[in-house]
């Protein structure tokens, strides 16, 4: 199969070779060097709830520290990254995944050999205004 194919009940199938890589961003527009990101599923497409990004990581590349109220789950198809969460940060590799929670600072830096994940994430925010993971509970 070649193409994005699209059915007639609003599914969307396809490869993700045939997806356009894009320059992922920094909030504000800057351009992250050696990140490209590929949104499999979006709003656009008519999922009413999640997109679906695939995260293509040149070795060394990194993804600054950045929080927002919505969550992400990741799955690592290919090679490894360090993905840091607050203070402590996690070596994930081929195989692993990671929950991440709302309104945590979290960073991302590429191993030697790139990395490659998917990144899910809803479209709107997944907590209300002012809610704290557990690690930020009881700060002041």
């Amino acid at each position: 199969m070649s193409g994005v194919i699209r059915g007639p009940c609003g599914e969307k199938l396809g490869s993700y070779t045939d997806v356009e890589a894009e320059d992922a961003t920094v909030p504000g527009g800057g351009r992250l060097e050696g990140v490209r990101i590929r949104w499999l599923v979006r709003r656009e497409d008519g999922a009413p709830t999640f997109a679906m990004r695939l995260f293509e990581m040149e070795p060394g590349a990194v993804i600054p520290a950045h929080e927002h109220p919505w969550e992400h789950e990741i799955f690592v198809l290919d090679g490894d990254v360090e993905v840091c969460i607050e203070e402590r940060c996690y070596q994930l590799r081929r195989g692993w995944f990671l929950y991440i929670p709302p309104n945590v600072s979290h960073s991302y830096r590429a191993g030697s050999k790139g990395a490659q994940f998917l990144c899910i994430i809803p479209h709107s925010p997944s907590v209300d205004e002012g809610w704290l993971p557990p690690c930020r509970r009881g700060r002041g």
